[in-house]
């Protein structure tokens, strides 16, 4: 097997990411050194993937303070937990505009504050409540291998136990599945969720082929999905959104399974545009359709999908398409060309653009949610689904 990618790697109080812009032709580490820095890199998408940007966003914080504690003299906002609390505090709010829809930022910088609050109420110097600021920050990134690991593991475990008991499979056949976006080590710290699952099939000898799908006119996520599944070695097909439903005319799908960068309380689903599409097809066509996600994704405090906020992007880039120049010639030690262009009419009014992120998937559609904690299943096709044994 081979080893996986990673878009984050860090080295003391030093961050790099790979700048996911760029690939699948060239891959540059770029420096992550200020929480500007981190924003940046969210904002224009160098770095995607929920678990990602909240572990960037949390370790750029981390670096930070940690830079002041061996600062000679420290800041003053290092003078009390009170005086570190008002620094931080703006810092984390502009974090969090960076993607609005994807809810494990927000879940990252609730365990920040709440470390704040606690060391304030407490009356901790302002280095003892740094410290506890760089632990916490650092742990969640440090918790999302470990946790990607286990909810791939249970997701296959039991949609092969549910594909044998239904008799769609015999025992120790492979299965087809089908993801959207990219849900793997590039878009997490480490393994992936939904493409980690798949990853788990390929591993234990499960995994027949993996379908991927592309939105238009060639979104990024494709890339790294495409890419992540070359190295793996892992046998796969891409195809346009358009495709999926013919796709499950005429080949066998055994399951859809994607992420989710934000899970509301009765089991909406909101994930990269596309995602609905499938998830109705999937329903048209039988199949089951599986949200791998971990529990940071769950969000009780949004009553369902209706309240998620979606996020635009800007007009632009739907008609801009980015790649290297046709035919690609490798030459050694010489980086590919990389082009921009664009792909409608010179004159279109950009007013007349519709650019949404994300879809809303509702829970009806939704066969299962997998988090780490197992599996909320939901076999009627229920208007909502019971969260609570996996939150």
């Amino acid at each position: 097997m081979a080893p996986s990618m990673t878009s984050i790697r860090t080295s003391g109080d030093n961050i790099e990411i790979v700048d996911q812009l760029l690939l699948p032709h060239i891959v540059k580490w770029v420096p992550v050194e200020t929480p500007d820095d981190a924003f940046d890199a969210i904002k224009s998408m160098k770095i995607r993937g929920a678990p990602a940007i909240a572990s960037l966003a949390a370790l750029s914080v981390a670096r930070e303070l940690s830079l002041a504690l061996a600062a000679s003299p420290q800041p003053e906002w290092l003078s009390s937990a009170s005086a570190l609390s008002a620094h931080v505090s703006p810092v984390l709010d502009h974090l969090f505009t960076s993607r609005p829809t994807a809810v494990n930022l927000s879940q990252a910088i609730k365990r920040i504050r709440a470390v704040l609050a606690l060391t304030k109420a407490q009356g901790w110097t302002g280095a003892e409540a740094a410290e506890a600021v760089i632990t916490e920050s650092r742990a969640v990134a440090d918790e999302d291998v470990g946790r990607n690991k286990e909810m791939s593991r249970v997701g296959a475990e039991w949609l092969l136990a549910q594909l044998e008991a239904n008799g769609t499979i015999q025992p120790g056949e492979s299965i087809n599945v089908l993801t959207v976006c990219n849900t793997g080590s590039l878009a997490t710290s480490g393994y992936g969720t939904a493409l980690g699952l798949i990853t788990h099939l390929w591993e234990i000898g499960r995994l027949g082929r993996a379908f991927y799908t592309q939105s238009a006119p060639y979104h990024q996520g494709t890339r790294l999905t495409a890419l992540e599944l070359l190295t793996l070695g892992v046998p796969s097909t891409m195809l346009c959104d358009t495709m999926v439903g013919s796709l499950m005319q005429h080949y066998k799908v055994h399951a859809v399974a994607v992420g989710a960068d934000r899970v509301a309380k009765n089991g909406d689903t909101a994930n990269k545009i596309g995602t609905y599409n499938a998830a109705v097809l999937a329903k048209r066509h039988g199949i089951p359709f599986l949200v791998v996600a971990p529990c940071s994704t769950l969000d009780p405090a949004t009553p369902s999908g209706e309240q998620i906020p979606i996020e635009h992007r800007p007009p632009l880039e739907a008609v801009l398409a980015r790649g290297v120049e046709y035919p690609l010639t490798i030459e050694a030690g010489v980086e590919p060309k990389q082009v921009v262009v664009q792909i409608a009419p010179p004159n279109i009014s950009l007013e007349g653009i519709y650019n949404p992120s994300f879809d809303v998937t509702p829970a009806e559609l939704i066969t299962a949610v997998v988090t780490e904690k197992g599996v909320a299943h939901n076999p009627t096709g229920a208007q909502a689904i019971d969260l609570s044994s996996v939150l």
